[in-house]
């Protein structure tokens, strides 16, 4: 279970990496690095297989990266997410935030073992403030059903 204090030291990080952005440029993922764009982080996607995106370089991991972020948001497939937990241990990134959907057991418990802090399975864009449209209904409801991280 997530803490508020855990979604909001995560969001208090202003430099993130993004892994997982897609080079089709209408995922979700994209979605997300342009909201968070906006909202005045500073972020760097990573994908394996493009060297720019969303008119950014982009890397192939996250061990790549030359200006070490303050975290990682991971938006990768569940099948992945393990071996990017992995990376981001090894690139001395200790904050990670796996997407809802994203996550896996092995992701998590490599996580613990590794000693990272790790928020998952809530959607980032429900507490980035300022949260608008539909992720704005979303957290309200959660709110009301009691599901919001205390």
């Amino acid at each position: 279970m997530n803490t508020k204090k855990a979604v909001e030291e995560f969001l208090g990080h202003k430099h993130l990496a993004v892994v997982g952005v897609s080079r089709s440029g209408k995922d979700f993922s994209n979605l997300a690095y342009r909201e968070l764009k906006k909202k005045g982080y500073r972020l760097v996607p990573v994908n394996p297989h493009a060297d720019a995106l969303e008119g950014e370089r982009c890397f192939h991991r996250l061990s790549d990266i030359p200006d070490k972020p303050e975290g990682a948001l991971l938006l990768t497939n569940s099948l992945q997410t393990e071996g990017v937990v992995r990376d981001a241990a090894e690139a001395g990134i200790r904050s990670l935030w796996i997407q809802q959907g994203c996550e896996s057991v092995g992701a998590l418990e490599l996580a613990r073992q590794k000693g990272l802090s790790v928020v998952s399975g809530d959607c980032i864009l429900m507490f980035a403030e300022p949260v608008a449209s539909f992720h704005r209904f979303h957290r309200w409801v959660w709110k009301l059903l009691g599901k919001l991280p205390k």
